[in-house]
């Protein structure tokens, strides 16, 4: 099978602006001589320009404009090149792509999102909704924080397709002094792990905002570690997946106890009596945690796996029930 992957002088193009995306593109730039960046605000761009850096999001990063060819114009953007890096907030990603007019036909699609479109993976959104085949769909996961890739501190990503050659091809575009890269198969439980570790994150802020200690936090995140695992097994089994390796545990376990992770800083002030909206209003930040809670409940319902953690989180965030109540009752099931 020829990749698109193999041809030379390949152009990247990324559709986003956060922390993320500003992240990825620093990497990109240590391969790529000029990329594409749809940026949504004008007044960013600007700023970028003017600054070299993404003021809003990521301000550490020092860009060179020179090299950037940036636009709120997602068709140009699309349109000047062969591999697209979507990282949008699951939760903006169907606006964007309501006014994407060129077609994908000849594109390679990286999803570095985590979270669903209604309750579809963002794969399977472009595999199903844009008839994008899987050797030309890629996923990036694993356990890095935007903030500390800014900060070069060593970090490590993974880079899955359906495809090996896919996977290995897309770490080195990405690899550097100070991330490492490693390839996987495993395209349906990164995802999955991905939006669902937000879930959990958001468990461990509520039990921090609500008082409850390292010794419990230790236990809930064991336990949510378990859940996860008997979710991916039963939703898309891989007698291949390491469940103890980083795009699983590792992601888990970083956004479970970062200062960075604002998912379970989401949570933390949803423990303290903050609301939802004046959560998110605060934050200015999208934590995929709230959106991933309302999809994997809905999936749950056709395979019925026990999950006590994400039903309380859905219960505190959907069903509005008061946190230390659906925590004191969770506390009873844990282990």
């Amino acid at each position: 099978m020829e990749s698109i992957l193999g041809k030379r002088n390949l152009k990247f193009a990324m559709v986003g602006s956060g922390s993320w995306a500003t992240a990825l593109v620093k990497l990109l730039m240590n391969h790529q001589e000029k990329i594409s960046w749809f940026i949504r605000d004008q007044k960013n761009i600007d700023r970028v320009m003017k600054n070299h850096r993404n003021k809003v999001y990521l301000s550490s990063v020092i860009l060179e404009p020179d090299r950037l060819f940036m636009s709120t114009d997602i068709n140009a953007v699309v349109s000047n090149a062969d591999v697209l890096v979507f990282c949008i907030p699951s939760a903006y990603f169907l606006g964007v792509m309501e006014k994407l007019t060129v077609s994908l036909d000849d594109k390679f699609v990286i999803s570095a999102i985590k979270g669903f479109v209604g309750d579809r993976t963002i794969a399977e959104y472009f595999n199903q909704v844009h008839g994008i085949p899987y050797d030309r769909i890629g996923v990036v996961s694993g356990p890095c924080h935007a903030e500390e890739v800014g900060m070069e501190r060593l970090s490590y990503l993974t880079f899955t397709s359906k495809y090996a050659a896919n996977a290995k091809a897309l770490c080195d575009f990405f690899e550097c002094d100070y991330v490492r890269t490693m390839p996987g198969t495993d395209i349906y439980g990164v995802e999955y792990a991905a939006a669902l570790k937000n879930i959990y994150a958001i468990a461990a802020g509520i039990a921090h905002g609500l008082g409850y200690g390292d010794n419990f936090l230790s236990v809930l995140m064991t336990s949510s570690f378990k859940e996860m695992t008997e979710f991916l097994n039963a939703s898309h089994p891989d007698k291949k997946r390491n469940i103890l390796t980083s795009p699983y545990l590792g992601d888990l376990l970083v956004t479970g106890y970062s200062q960075f992770s604002r998912n379970r800083t989401f949570g933390s002030m949803i423990g303290k009596g903050y609301s939802v909206k004046n959560a998110q209003v605060e934050m200015n930040m999208v934590a995929e945690g709230y959106y991933a809670s309302a999809a994997i409940n809905r999936i749950n319902k056709k395979y019925r796996v026990e999950m006590p953690i994400a039903e309380a989180v859905y219960e505190i965030l959907h069903e509005e029930k008061y946190p230390a109540y659906v925590f004191k009752r969770l506390s009873e099931k844990l282990y």
